[in-house]
C-alpha cells in the first residue's frame, strides 16, 4: 500500500461545500488507487461520513476508521472520507457520495446516531444507493443498521468503579480517597443512546454497592475537551474517585482532569490507554465498542453481494460487540477480587441471569 493512500484521509473538511467534481477527484477515484483490488474503475468504493467529533479522537471515529482500513487492506476496497464539523453537514456529505459517478460509491457508511434524521431523508431520495448506519435505525430497504449493547459493557466498568471506590487503592498516577465512595459519568450529547451508557454504568455501580453516589454531567458535545475537563474536575472535587466518559473527544478533558487530581478515569469505544497513551497512568479500563466490526461487516457484505438492506444487527457482550478492556498500564494492578467479580457479571449477563437497564433509574 503506497503511503499516499494511507494519508489521503479527508477530502471534505470544514463548513464549505465542495462540488461533485471536487468530491470525486479527492475521494480516491480512478486515479486514487485504494487497495489491493485493482484500479478505481473496478474496485468497490466506500464512502465514510464520520461523526462530528472527527478523526483523531482516539475513540468512536477512529474505531470506525479501523474497520474501513481493514476492508481496504483485506478486501481491496477504496475508501473516501468526510469529517463533518456540525450536524447540519450530514445531509450534504451523504448526498454528495450518493450523487458521485466518478467513482460510484457502492456503500456509504454513516457513523453515529446524529446522522439518523439526515439519512432518513437521503435514503428515501436515493433508493438505489446502499447505506449503513451505526448506533441508530433508519427503517428503509437500502439501509443496514448496526446497534450495540452499550449498557452491558458499561455495567462491567461500573461494577469495577463501584468496587474500587470503596477500597483504598493506588496505581499509576491515581488513588482513591478513603473517606469517599463516589464515582462520576460524563456524557456528550444527551440522548437515548448515551443514556444507555449511563444506565449500564449506574447499574454496575449499584451492583457493587447501592450506597455509592454517581455524579452525572452531559457537556452537550462530543468534541469539547475543555468542557469534559471542567465537568470531571467538578466531580473529582466532589469526591469522585473514578469518572467514566461516553463523550468522544470531549473525554480527553476527563483524562486531563484525572491526572491533575490524581484520580482515575475509564475510556470508551477503543482501548484509550493505548489510543491516548499519555493518560495510561490514570485509565483503569475502557468500554470497547467494536464499531470497526460493524463497518467491516457491512463493507464485506457489499463485496460479497450479500448486503442486507432493512436489517438491524445488535452487537453485545455475547458477540464481543462490546467489552470491558483493562488499561495497558493499570490493568495488572487491579485487585483479583475486582476482576473476578467483573468476569462473573459478564458471564451472568450473557447467560441472561442479569438484565441490564437501558435507561437511567
Amino acid at each position: 500500500m503506497p503511503l499516499e493512500n494511507v494519508d489521503r484521509r479527508t477530502f471534505v473538511k470544514g463548513t464549505g461545500v465542495v462540488g461533485l467534481a471536487g468530491l470525486a477527484g479527492c475521494a480516491g477515484g480512478a486515479s486514487g488507487g485504494g487497495g489491493d483490488g485493482g484500479s478505481g474503475e473496478d474496485a468497490t468504493n466506500v464512502g465514510m461520513v464520520y461523526a462530528t467529533g472527527g478523526l483523531g479522537d482516539g475513540s468512536f471515529n477512529d474505531q470506525a476508521q479501523q474497520g474501513a482500513f481493514r476492508a481496504r487492506d483485506e478486501l481491496g476496497v477504496q475508501i473516501g472520507e468526510t469529517q463533518p464539523d456540525e450536524v447540519a453537514q450530514f445531509s450534504t456529505f451523504q448526498q454528495q457520495f450518493a450523487q458521485s459517478s466518478d467513482p460510484t460509491y457502492e456503500l456509504i457508511c454513516c457513523i453515529g446516531f446524529l446522522q439518523t434524521d439526515a439519512l432518513s431523508a437521503t435514503a428515501e431520495e436515493y433508493p438505489d444507493q446502499n447505506f449503513m448506519l451505526v448506533d441508530s435505525v433508519v427503517d428503509a430497504s437500502n439501509v443496514a443498521n448496526y446497534v450495540f449493547a452499550e449498557h452491558e459493557g458499561s455495567y462491567l466498568v461500573g461494577q469495577m468503579a463501584g468496587l474500587l471506590t470503596t477500597m483504598d487503592f493506588s496505581a499509576g498516577a491515581g488513588s482513591t480517597a478513603p473517606d469517599s465512595s463516589t464515582v462520576g459519568f460524563v456524557g456528550g450529547v444527551e440522548s437515548d443512546l448515551i443514556r444507555k451508557f449511563q444506565a449500564g454504568y449506574e447499574a454496575g455501580v449499584a451492583a457493587a454497592n447501592e450506597d455509592i453516589e454517581v455524579l452525572t454531567n452531559y457537556t452537550g458535545s462530543f468534541n469539547d475537551p475543555a468542557a469534559g475537563k471542567e465537568a470531571a474536575l467538578a466531580m473529582y472535587n466532589n469526591g469522585a474517585d473514578v469518572v467514566y466518559h461516553a463523550s468522544g473527544n470531549t473525554g480527553t478533558g476527563v483524562f486531563q482532569a484525572a491526572q491533575e487530581q490524581s484520580r482515575f478515569a475509564i475510556g470508551v469505544d477503543r482501548d484509550q490507554s493505548v489510543t491516548k497513551d499519555s493518560f495510561a497512568d490514570v485509565i483503569l479500563a475502557s468500554m470497547v465498542k467494536r464499531v470497526d466490526t460493524a463497518v467491516y461487516d457491512a463493507i464485506e457484505s457489499i463485496v460479497n453481494d450479500e448486503f442486507q438492506g432493512g436489517s438491524t444487527v445488535t452487537l453485545g457482550l455475547d458477540a464481543e460487540g462490546v467489552a470491558a478492556v483493562y488499561g495497558s498500564e493499570l490493568g495488572s494492578e487491579l485487585p483479583q477480587e475486582v476482576t473476578d467479580a467483573v468476569t462473573a457479571s459478564r458471564e451472568s449477563i450473557i447467560a441472561g441471569d442479569v438484565s441490564v437497564p437501558t435507561s437511567p433509574q
